[in-house]
């Protein structure tokens, strides 16, 4: 409530006269099954309330967003307002029900389009507004100067979106609500989808989406726009720590009538089905009943805006899982993070992100923002009546973050160096620890009771006993992860306990590679949803924006769990480990998610796109074998998703079992009848990869 009454006065301080606020922004858009409970309906009719007595809420029209039942039937409504009176109550028509969303779980769709019904209202806001009954349904809002439509989040995605139908009948104005999370590279398509609503139809689109964590692994990432006729006039930032921004542009409506003047378009906006009008006593362009004088209207200023800017994906690995991982930590009122450092890209990369997100605290003492000043405060430790300023982001970082290098007579000395390295980079408080003794006693403990002593296969040790072994250190450091971050605030003097950091890459969870319960098994993890490829780019990107050049030492490393003992022969590498690289581990999950290919149509796929330098059934490793090796693995490890870490979202592939990938955790793993058509059709392809090579020659 505070929040929605501050961007009200902040948009009206900017001259604005239409305020458009996020999809649900009453409850927030991630309260999931609470919808559900009459607590929250009613509790937005609170919140709603507030706002309609207030002064800011008065000359101006506000869209804002909440739950509504109208007849015993829940909907995801735009509630919209002027001068303590609800105007009209827009519910959503097309439901978002895919990926991370699953709005038909808690809400319905108005399926009576273009028809409108009366809402009788509670009491408490009858007290407010002295109405009875207000219009719900498919309607538009006409003031004395134009017209507004509302298009509310998914509606822009569907192929028939609302705003051609009602730009036809006229609307001027498009507002759109959203909910909309953070992927990389996505921000373009919503962009151009929001150009093109206008680009071919004319008009003015309002564009308002939630910022920050809102309690779950996705985060919001604002970037509010308003475009006009095709154009990006404003647009707001995508990630940032400020609990409210207000993104205002000064607008020209007889631009959007010089825009529609086309006879094909008259044409068919002459024949257009026709939306009912709510009115409203007011014109955005002069207020209540107001002469607008000429000359006011020219002493405006129409605002010209820049290009769109788009974050590179590695700026978006350093800006996304920060701003998330700050929101989390204020949020859970905990005193800072606890990161296994082990010496390698991914947990490097997970610091890496600790800091980004240390610099941008800091970048926000020094502009003397208030909200994340008391936050950092708190955080910190400090006194309510403290004068501390975050303004260095190391110095910060050495009272929030804690990192660990847990050894064992496995590890490198690389591998510690780097770590050591690293934590004095960034400034994290960093301990140093062998963990042999542990490891040693767990497995004398196992020979005592069972009078045999498992052994590394190096050491002659079976597969079985191997993998035992590995899995000892890796549950340890788990166990030691927690206990450290539940004691070293006391150590140091302070209260409180710490979050513990996870740092498995969306390749490795995909492909079952860690151990359940492990270090992978944290509070969360800011890189779960991140693959490889795009973290090494990150790291070599933080190795010059931040001026941190021990990052090179980590992207020349080879990828090591550092488990098994290094002898003369023999060290452990991950690739090797997994039976395939990252880079097609990659396209692997693509193909499996997002394109939804099942074994059989992922090898029909990758034969196009392989076949010139991999042999069918011929060559070492061949598609087929590659295919079904890597759906083996994905099968047999899929219960590892049931307990992995809950993740930053951020790549569409994500094999996240908790909501995004609904998929059974016990499989045949060997899928006999999609291999065997496999082989069969395998068998009987051309090799072409003789072709390529001699091509190549």
């Amino acid at each position: 409530m505070e929040r929605i009454l501050a961007s009200i006065a902040i948009a009206k301080s900017k001259g604005a006269t239409l305020r458009v606020g996020p999809e649900l922004e009453i409850p927030g858009y991630g309260c999931y099954d609470h919808f559900l409970e009459g607590d929250t309906c009613l509790h937005s009719w609170e919140v709603l309330a507030k706002i309609l007595a207030s002064d800011e809420a008065t000359g101006i029209v506000c869209d804002i967003g909440m739950p509504v039942m109208h007849k015993n039937v829940i909907y995801n409504c735009r509630v919209i307002i002027h001068d303590k009176k609800i105007i009209m109550i827009r519910p959503k028509m097309w439901l978002a029900n895919d990926g991370n969303y699953r709005e038909l779980r808690y809400f319905t769709p108005w399926q009576k389009h273009r028809q409108v019904e009366e809402h009788y209202l509670p009491r408490i806001i009858q007290a407010v507004t002295k109405q009875i009954k207000v219009p719900f349904g498919d309607a538009v809002v006409s003031t004395q100067d134009t017209c507004i439509g509302v298009e509310l989040c998914e509606e822009l995605f569907t192929p028939a979106s609302p705003h051609i139908l009602m730009g036809l009948d006229g609307v001027e104005i498009f507002t759109n609500s959203s909910g909309s999370h953070h992927e990389l590279r996505k921000l373009y398509r919503r962009v151009e989808l929001i150009k093109e609503a206008t680009l071919k139809l004319g008009g003015i689109y309002l564009y308002a989406n939630q910022q920050g964590c809102d309690g779950d692994r996705l985060y919001y990432d604002g970037c509010a726009l308003i475009a006009v006729n095709g154009h990006v006039v404003a647009q707001g930032s995508q990630f940032s720590l400020n609990d409210v921004e207000v993104v205002t542009a000064t607008v020209d409506i007889e631009d959007v009538r010089a825009h529609r003047a086309k006879s094909s378009r008259s044409m068919q906006a002459a024949s257009a089905e026709r939306y009912e009008r709510i009115e409203v006593p007011f014109a955005l362009s002069g207020g209540k009943f107001e002469e607008v004088k000429e000359e006011d209207l020219l002493g405006f200023e129409v605002t010209k805006g820049p290009e769109v800017k788009y974050h590179t994906p590695e700026e978006e690995i350093a800006l996304g899982p920060a701003c998330w991982l700050w929101d989390y930590l204020r949020r859970s009122r905990t005193q800072g993070y606890f990161l296994p450092l082990s010496g390698g890209i991914d947990s490097c990369a997970t610091a890496i992100i600790v800091h980004s997100m240390c610099r941008h605290v800091a970048e926000a003492a020094r502009r003397a923002d208030q909200q994340v000043l008391a936050d950092a405060r708190r955080i910190a430790g400090e006194p309510e009546d403290s004068n501390y300023v975050p303004s260095d982001p190391r110095e910060f970082a050495g009272r929030i973050f804690h990192t660990c290098y847990m050894g064992t007579e496995n590890s490198s000395v690389e591998t510690r160096k780097r770590a050591k390295q690293l934590a004095q980079a960034i400034g994290s408080y960093h301990l140093d620890l062998n963990m042999d003794t542990i490891v040693t006693s767990v497995r004398d403990l196992f020979a005592f009771v069972t009078g045999s002593k498992p052994q590394f296969r190096v050491h002659g040790g079976s597969a079985a006993e191997n993998l035992a072994l590995q899995n000892i250190q890796a549950r340890l450091r788990m166990v030691l992860a927690y206990l450290f971050a539940q004691l070293l605030p006391w150590v140091r003097g302070r209260t409180g306990g710490l979050l513990v950091l996870g740092s498995a890459n969306v390749d490795e969870s995909l492909r079952g590679y860690l151990t359940k319960y492990d270090c992978s098994s944290a509070d969360i993890n800011p890189i779960g949803g991140i693959s490889k490829a795009d973290l090494k780019k990150f790291i070599a990107y933080a190795s010059g924006a931040f001026t941190l050049p021990i990052l090179n030492d980590f992207l020349d490393a080879v990828p090591t769990a550092e488990l098994e003992p290094i002898t003369d022969t023999y060290v452990q590498a991950d690739e090797a480990d997994m039976g395939m690289t990252y880079d097609e581990l990659s396209v692997f999950g693509r193909l499996r998610k997002v394109e939804k290919c099942g074994p059989y149509s992922m090898f029909t796929k990758l034969v196009h796109e392989w076949g010139s330098f991999l042999s069918p059934v011929q060559a070492c490793r061949p598609i087929a074998e590659k295919v079904k090796f890597f759906f083996f693995e994905h099968a047999r490890n899929r219960h590892k998703m049931t307990t992995l870490t809950p993740s930053y979202h951020a790549e569409s592939y994500s094999p996240d079992d908790n909501r995004f990938d609904l998929r059974p955790f016990l499989y045949p793993s060997r899928f006999p009848w999609q291999f065997k058509k496999i082989d069969s059709v395998a068998a009987a392809l051309p090799d072409r990869s003789h072709a390529h090579k001699a091509k190549t020659e």
